[in-house]
């Protein structure tokens, strides 16, 4: 039994008797309450009695109180101490309590989450006006969503409780009023809100890319945590399954938002104060396809993806300048800055084409020869490739991650992910096998061809359906430069694209690996998509990755090198084997300044200790990446520990025999060369 002496000196402790954390002593207090009886009745009354005298003033005073009443479930503790009671005197304390609750809380968003939260089939009718079988009037809503944009987040959270257990009524009559003229226009009030909270997001984003300050990650991870809870939101409102609701969430989004702000700003920025960027639109695409579960709004945006940005321009209606690089810099600043790069990374920034032969049936022209990002015919799936082989880190990981989102939208159709070249092979497999069973013409032969795929044939009428909606119900009508490939070739440009991003030194080591997460889930391939031209560019990447390895023998932290190695060598096959991802979407907005370039030819500040060490795992982690990727494409099982030889495997060169020592260590009367 909690003693009530020490319950006593601690409830008369110093403290704001009207505080916030005086309600939060009560209800602890409360909740650590076993048994009431005698000894502990007093303070168990006072208890009660001053949570009802902090809820009045909270009431009139801080709104914060009631949040916290709600998140804590003090009612329930009410019941809880109500069963415990042996005495007569606490249950007339907390009728009294209840009582005064009831009769004083005057705020209107309280009392609205109190009745809400009782809402029902057979509640309802208490609560609405009916005409015939219709609703004609619902008080209790229509005032909850006149305060659904409130500058109070506490006041936002409670009309979205109210909502949401409105629409998870169930009835006929009440979907049909919230689906109906005006009301229906509180969804795409929402998406319209959510659009200003995304152009603000990007604001910030632009802001701290330039002028990085201390507190920059926890005020993005903040705007983030408000765009997610924003999405989930409109996720619970579609769960609720009310069809007409679903339609009007899809076309806000895509209407809204997706059309005429994230898909064209992938290249080219709206021409006013508040535009949203490449990095912010790759994010807010992933967020929508993970968190929002509809397939129509999925295929539609994967189905937009074929389209070139001008498509959507032109239907956006707004005025578009000069191009404007995604972080909000001018485009004479991206080209000032072209001269950085080296030969190595113009050559490796091309899709490499194999020669055609008859037997592929696969043509050089098929494939992108040169990505410029700015080039306006370009689709935006090929963009989001040609960011692959030439953007920024914080390019390339955006769009790797809006491939692996899609990858791993479920509700995305199987021809989807095929149009776009990352449908994985067993998923081919079984799709093709599936085909065969039944008795479906090809699907045999495919299924045993080098060039096992889904036909255009098989594939084109799903894809075409969506083509035609988005031609008719949204008004976008471009010819899609990738539709009329064969699956084959938009997979080879896939595969190519995720081969010379390896081939890459200026790409940090953790965006590689989601590189190489994507590519282990797409493999293995024929000859003709993942082929010997590839094998022999990721060899010649992996031996100079291995060449620089070597020369950090000679380093200050060469004794730390082989635990690195083995340690980064289980992160590694963990996170390739994982069925996650090895980075969350948002941590493209997190990401260092894109002026940072990890290469491996940079050389480590003299006398600087720890960016050697940093150095030194980078070094690691793309080492060992490298050299799982070799083996996986070779079909070579991964080894849980890396296969090191020590003494055979340190040059000739190395720093003990440089100092005149061999292999077995110093002997008496050698001279050593410190």
């Amino acid at each position: 039994m909690y003693d009530s002496t020490i319950m006593w000196n601690s409830f008369w402790r110093s403290r704001d008797r009207f505080s916030l954390d005086q309600l939060r002593y009560l209800t602890d207090q409360l909740i650590k309450v076993q048994v009431v009886n005698e000894v502990n009745k007093d303070f168990v009354i006072e208890a009660l009695r001053s949570i009802a005298e902090l809820m009045t003033y909270g009431d009139q005073h801080d709104p914060s109180y009631f949040e916290y009443f709600m998140e804590k479930q003090v009612m329930g503790e009410f019941v809880r101490i109500l069963k415990l009671s042996k005495t007569v005197s606490v249950p007339l304390q907390l009728l009294q309590t209840v009582s005064i609750l009831v009769q004083n809380l005057r705020n209107e968003h309280a009392i609205c989450r109190a009745i809400s939260g009782k809402l029902n089939k057979n509640t309802v009718s208490l609560l609405v006006k009916i005409r015939g079988d219709e609703v004609v009037s619902f008080p209790l809503y229509v005032e909850a969503i006149r305060f659904a944009f409130h500058e109070e987040n506490m006041v936002r959270t409670a009309v979205r409780a109210v909502t949401l257990n409105v629409y998870h009524v169930g009835d006929d009559s009440v979907n049909r009023y919230i689906s109906s003229v005006p009301h229906k226009d509180y969804f795409s009030n929402l998406i319209s809100f959510f659009r200003k909270q995304s152009m603000d997001l990007n604001k910030l984003v632009s802001h701290t890319l330039i002028n990085p300050g201390p507190n920059s990650t926890s005020t993005i991870l903040a705007a983030i945590d408000e765009i997610e809870d924003n999405l989930y939101y409109f996720s619970d409102i579609v769960s609720a399954g009310i069809p007409d609701v679903g339609r009007l969430i899809t076309d806000s989004i895509l209407t809204v938002l997706v059309f005429p702000l994230l898909l064209p700003s992938l290249r080219i920025a709206i021409d006013n104060d508040v535009q949203s960027g490449v990095v912010t639109s790759l994010y807010l695409l992933c967020c929508i396809l993970r968190i929002i579960k509809i397939k129509d709004l999925a295929n539609t945006i994967a189905a937009a993806l074929s389209y070139p940005s001008e498509a959507f321009t032109k239907c956006s209606g707004g005025k578009f300048n000069s191009h404007i690089s995604d972080h909000g810099f001018p485009s004479e600043y991206l080209v000032s800055n072209n001269h950085n790069l080296t030969k190595s990374d113009i050559r490796h920034s091309m899709f490499n084409v194999p020669h055609s032969s008859s037997s592929s049936g696969f043509h050089p022209e098929g494939v992108l020869m040169q990505n410029d990002c700015s080039n306006s015919n370009l689709s935006l799936r090929d963009v989001l490739l040609a960011y692959v082989t030439k953007g920024d880190d914080i390019q390339v990981l955006g769009s790797l991650s809006v491939l692996v989102t899609l990858l791993q939208t479920k509700e995305l159709d199987e021809s989807m992910l095929d149009e776009l070249g990352i449908l994985p092979q067993r998923k081919q497999h079984k799709k093709l096998l599936l085909q065969a069973l039944v008795g479906e013409s090809s699907g045999e032969e495919e299924l045993f061809s080098s060039k096992s795929s889904l036909t255009r044939h098989s594939t084109g009428s799903d894809i075409d359906a969506y083509h035609e909606k988005i031609k008719d119900r949204y008004g976008i009508s471009c010819q899609s430069s990738i539709v009329g490939n064969s699956p084959h070739v938009n997979r080879f440009q896939v595969i190519d694209a995720l081969v010379s991003l390896f081939c890459r030194s200026n790409i940090s080591a953790e965006t590689l690996w989601e590189g190489g997460w994507l590519l282990r889930r797409l493999l293995p391939y024929s000859e003709s998509e993942f082929n010997s031209h590839h094998l022999e560019l990721l060899k010649v990447s992996y031996d100079n990755c291995a060449a620089a390895l070597v020369e950090e023998v000679k380093g200050i932290w060469t004794d730390f090198l082989i635990s690195v190695l083995c340690d980064e060598w289980r992160k590694c096959k963990r996170a390739m084997e994982s069925s996650s991802p090895p980075k969350e979407p948002n941590c493209v907005l997190l990401l260092p300044h894109p002026h940072y370039k990890f290469s491996l030819e940079d050389n480590t500040p003299k006398g600087s200790s720890f960016a050697a060490g940093e150095r030194m795992q980078e070094l690691v982690k793309v080492f060992v990446l490298l050299h799982q990727l070799q083996l996986f494409t070779l079909g070579r099982a991964l080894p849980d520990q890396p296969p090191i030889d020590p003494t055979g495997d340190l040059p000739t060169n190395c720093r003990a025999q440089t100092s005149g020592l061999d292999v077995s260590g110093p002997k008496a009367g050698t001279e050593i060369n410190l």
